[in-house]
């Protein structure tokens, strides 16, 4: 019994615990504010992910001093995001989304965010510049959503979805893989 399914998050937002490795994503249109319990948030749209990013107001703070304050300006452009384990909620490590590259940045960036803790004074946060991506071979991104189709087992999807991770077309097919599993859970 195959229990990919069962493991996929149960949320409607990228959760720390997917990012096992750093991964780097473009932003896509659709971003928007949301309230949720109460608050404001932001939630942003990610290219080929099904599920928005909903940062912190840390790394909100790294995204606006960086790329302004205006998301219709952060259409395009990459981030990378990584699981930090020491990320605290309350008294407890709980982990969360940070950012460590950016593009559209002149060199390393220092920016300050907001400590936990009431009354803390913000600590600096270093983000490195992201280079260019180099342009995507669309010949491997078809030949991905073609495997993808025809894949029979969880298990072919699994290695489809390892191998466009490798090969750097992974935010191209994600979708397509996602609605494969759920054809597939059916």
């Amino acid at each position: 019994m195959d229990i990919t399914d069962a493991l996929a998050p149960n949320s409607d937002q990228l959760d720390a615990i997917e990012l096992v490795t750093p991964r780097t994503f473009t932003i896509a249109a659709g971003s928007r504010l949301a309230m949720r319990d109460g608050k404001t948030v932001a939630e942003i749209a990610l290219e080929g992910f099904p599920r928005v990013w909903r940062p912190s107001k840390g790394m909100l703070d790294v995204l606006a001093k960086c790329w302004g304050a205006d998301a219709k300006q952060w259409v395009g452009r990459r981030v990378t995001l990584y699981n930090d384990p020491d990320v605290m909620f309350g008294k407890d490590k709980v982990g969360g989304v940070r950012v460590s590259h950016l593009s559209h940045i002149d060199g390393v960036q220092s920016v300050p965010i907001r400590a936990s803790g009431r009354g803390r004074a913000p600590k600096p946060w270093k983000v490195e510049p992201l280079p260019d991506a180099a342009p995507v071979d669309q010949s491997k991104v078809d030949a991905a959503l073609t495997a993808i189709h025809n894949a029979a087992t969880l298990s072919d999807l699994d290695r489809i979805d390892t191998y466009a991770q490798q090969i750097g077309i992974h935010e191209y097919v994600t979708e397509a893989i996602s609605e494969r599993r759920t054809q597939h859970a059916d």
